[in-house]
């Protein structure tokens, strides 16, 4: 007999169990079988995964590992994303602490430095997706930045230069004048600050009359080259079309129509600044304007400022003020407060301003990316984001791909110094491709991050090369992610796809929940409510935290996590280890019979009906990526009906000449069950599975459990549920009326039932005597009712019947009053109309249960002052 500890440790099994697969293979492809391929969303190496991580890699290996035991030539590749914007940063601040600036470096020699820091936390990135216990293949881990990758991009790169799909043109940039860089969106902090809203008039041409704007920066109005308003605003339509004079500069500008403009913000006419402010220069796109840049790259007004020449912006605010002033243009200053960026590293002020960059053309890519999803080529899980994939889609606009950083893929344009002329190249040119001139000079901006992310599912099977893998596992079966990325990564991987591999990446989509705190808050450094999944496993197990992402992830709904619950599964995790110790502490004389050919009881028929129906459910539920209902359906059927149920019933006939049929049943339906278990708790499934005597190499390569359609019997499942409700019953009145557990009562029946069935109500209902009667006696309580049967527990001698009415009188009064609270929510139409729907749903199952329980008071009340 093979025997485990009294304890459930998951320290002890973990790594044990990790290091094992990873030395026998498991992971890595057979080639055999139908393909099924994943790859994993590459986290970025600034750092340690977060819940949301947890999430998304739980999703996929229960995906992988379910697939794996089905038969399936499983890849999941795994790998991780350099991260240009987000590492460089990192290390920036890193060096920030030792008085340093990424400035006191060459670029090479800064390269270096993240280098190191890369390799360090790609590895520690790697620890953490093994703590979880992914089954990727880790043989094939790749990085954005490796040279696999790195020649693809340069290779897309020249693909779409030469296809007229990539082009230099300007864009609006995050620009820090005191770092002397341009800032990603994530690296500008938002603060409200106390600011002013400046009330101008800008005159009508040819009229004696103005427009009066509002707007918080009077100095760039030395770049202003329109007026905007709202197509439906009544006070301005008669405006649009005509001219107004651009005060202390006199240029004369248009006043257009754009949904863009805010009408209930400041006077409703908007200045449009198209070189300042990213807003208006989509506006300007859509209108055709010019695009005047007022400022040079420290933020001095330059010689399109006029007379204000020379000024700092804050100086230029100043005297642009005091001119209107003087000029009569100002109205009003208005004290407000305004949401002000700032630079993350040195908290100047950031000015949006117009540099060159690089664009990729995506209209002609979108096509086919659009086309796909329409007709259902390409699907997404829940449904609904179909929808906003699609409308993003269709609006789509030019993808800016240049980053002024030193990490990343450098651009791959090398400009002729004598010439001008681009030489875009996967190599580096020795010469001019038009003049033949050596003086070539690289681009020194990088490529967005996402740009080489969304050849990932390609590129990491060895495009552009022809690979064994690219031919076998391309395209994947199935990419899931987070609902942030749809646009940054799902649709430009999509687009890839079919512009590179004449196919799409992946045949589904799945967006998997946001992970909120317990009370639905967003996870920030600010609220401090985070929880890290490392602390977790440390303190719980990685089984645990994986069962409770995955019962909690049902479709469409964000994840409230309560660290409570962590506790809850962990001690689910007990409960299969017990029940494991239990049947192997009954095997030592275990001898494998066929149980299909035995006399089977009741028990083990209904088990054995109960567990095909679990099979079909979770098996379903995993083909629908419905993974809270598969782990429900597991939880439920483990602890309720194998735990409480069967083995409490059988634990007598452990004893008896039936010992070898119980044995062969428990191991059976155990094997079974930690097979359904193991996507979701490998490790702990993997040491319990290995002491069966039926067990084989691995859990990890052992086949689905296969539903056994002639161990189905809807009649024993009717039969038994009969006697659970029964059990339950006598357990109730036994709680209601304060009789302990312990304490042996007599029962009476109205009805039938057989010797089998008068067994187990004796032996799980603690019953002394069954006697069969006509009607219900005097002093006894109903338990059980139903078509078939009563069922009632006499109480005469175990209570003081008058005391005990009244003490249940009291009860019912005060449960009826607790009800009462849960009665008026359900009645008011806002919190119906406002209330999370979990929420809704807890309280009306909360009502139920008072409902349910002040029925039962009332009737063993009733029972008790009715006569026979």
């Amino acid at each position: 007999m093979m025997e485990i500890g009294t304890r459930y440790d998951p320290k002890n099994i973990e790594m044990k169990w990790y290091k094992h697969w990873l030395e026998k293979g498991y992971f890595t492809p057979r080639g055999t079988g139908p393909k099924y391929s994943i790859v994993i969303p590459p986290p970025n190496i600034t750092g340690k995964i977060h819940m949301g991580h947890a999430l998304n890699i739980t999703i996929q290996d229960i995906l992988s590992r379910y697939k794996r035991m089905k038969g399936f030539d499983v890849l999941w590749l795994p790998g991780e994303d350099h991260a240009g914007i987000a590492t460089q940063t990192a290390v920036e601040k890193y060096l920030s602490t030792q008085g340093k600036s990424r400035r006191d470096f060459s670029r090479e020699e800064f390269l270096n430095i993240v280098w190191e820091w890369a390799n360090k936390y790609r590895q520690e990135i790697k620890n953490q997706i093994m703590s979880i216990g992914a089954s990727v293949d880790w043989t094939r881990e790749r990085f954005t930045l490796d040279e696999g990758l790195s020649k693809a991009v340069r290779k897309v790169f020249v693909e779409l230069y030469k296809k007229g799909l990539i082009y230099k043109g300007k864009y609006i940039v995050n620009w820090c004048h005191r770092c002397g860089t341009v800032l990603s969106d994530e690296e500008v902090d938002y603060h409200e600050e106390e600011g002013a809203l400046y009330h101008i008039k800008y005159p009508i041409k040819g009229e004696d009359d103005y427009i009066v704007i509002a707007t918080t920066r009077p100095e760039t109005m030395l770049g202003d080259t329109a007026i905007a308003v709202h197509p439906s605003d009544e006070r301005y339509k008669k405006y649009v079309g005509k001219v107004a004079i651009l005060p202390l500069v006199g240029r004369e500008i248009p006043i257009i129509a754009d949904n863009y403009v805010d009408p209930s913000f400041g006077t409703g006419a908007l200045k449009v600044t198209p070189a300042h402010d990213p807003n208006d220069y989509l506006i300007g796109q859509r209108h055709n304007l010019p695009f005047v840049d007022i400022f040079d790259e420290n933020i001095i007004i330059n010689e399109n400022g006029g007379k204000f020449k020379g000024m700092t912006a804050e100086q230029a605010r100043k005297a642009v003020v005091e001119e209107l002033e003087v000029q009569g243009y100002l109205v009003k200053i208005e004290k407000i407060k305004h949401s002000v960026g700032r630079c993350y590293r040195c908290d100047t002020v950031v000015e949006p301003r117009l540099m060159d960059q690089w664009f990729v053309s995506m209209k002609p890519l979108a096509k086919r990316a659009i086309e796909a999803v329409e007709n259902g080529e390409v699907t997404f899980i829940p449904d609904r984001w179909k929808k906003v994939y699609l409308n993003w889609m269709y609006e789509i606009r030019d993808w800016c791909i240049s980053r002024q950083l030193w990490w990343g893929h450098r651009i791959p344009v090398w400009q002729c110094q004598d010439c001008g002329h681009y030489n875009v190249s996967e190599n580096e040119p020795v010469k001019c491709e038009k003049c033949g001139s050596t003086n070539l000079k690289q681009d020194e901006d990088v490529l967005d991050t996402w740009f080489s992310s969304a050849l990932w599912p390609f590129s990491t099977m060895g495009w552009p090369e022809k690979t064994p893998d690219l031919e076998r596992y391309y395209p994947t079966d199935v990419l899931v992610t987070g609902f942030d990325i749809i646009f940054f990564w799902v649709a430009r991987m999509i687009m890839m796809g079919y512009e590179f591999m004449d196919e799409k990446p992946f045949k589904e989509v799945y967006i998997h929940q946001l992970v909120r705190d317990k009370y639905g808050r967003k996870m920030s450094k600010s609220l401090g409510n985070g929880i890290d999944p490392l602390e977790v496993i440390d303190e719980y197990g990685a089984d645990p935290m994986r069962f409770t992402l995955a019962i909690l992830a049902a479709q469409g709904r964000d994840l409230k996590l309560d660290v409570r619950f962590f506790d809850t599964y962990k001690k689910f995790a007990n409960k299969i280890w017990n029940a494991t110790r239990f049947v192997l502490m009954n095997l030592e004389d275990f001898e494998k019979v066929d149980i299909k050919l035995s006399k089977l009881k009741l028990s083990d028929k209904w088990i054995l009906s109960r567990l095909q129906k679990t099979i079909q459910k979770i098996s379903e539920a995993l083909d629908s990526y419905d993974f809270n209902i598969a782990a429900n359906e597991i939880y439920n059927f483990f602890w309720d009906e194998l735990c409480d149920w069967y083995i409490e019933a059988v634990k007598n006939r452990l004893k008896t000449e039936e010992r070898k049929v119980v044995q062969n049943v428990l191991v059976y339906v155990l094997d079974m069950s930690l097979r359904l278990l193991h996507p979701f708790m490998p490790f702990l499934t993997e040491e319990l599975w290995t002491k069966l005597p039926t067990s084989g190499e691995s859990i990890v390569v052992a086949q689905w459990p296969e539903i056994e359609e002639n161990f189905i019997d809807e009649n024993s499942e009717k039969r038994f549920m009969q006697l659970m409700n029964i059990i339950r019953g006598i357990r109730n009145i036994r709680a209601e009326v304060n009789v302990p557990q312990s304490t042996k009562v007599e029962t009476f029946v109205k009805g039938t039932l057989t010797d089998e069935e008068q067994e187990y109500i004796k032996f799980l209902g603690n019953v002394e005597s069954i006697e069969f009667v006509e009607k219900r006696p005097e002093l006894s309580a109903t338990a059980y009712i139903s078509l078939e049967n009563e069922v009632y527990v006499s109480l005469g001698t175990l209570i003081d019947v008058n005391s005990e009415v009244e003490r249940l009188r009291k009860k019912v009064e005060k449960l009826k009053s607790d009800m009462e609270k849960f009665a008026k929510k359900l009645e008011d139409e806002n919190f119906l109309k406002n209330a999370p729907e979990d929420i809704v749903e807890e309280t009306k199952e909360k009502q139920r249960l008072f409902q349910e329980q002040i029925a039962r008071i009332e009737q063993i009340i009733s029972d008790l002052e009715a006569k026979a």
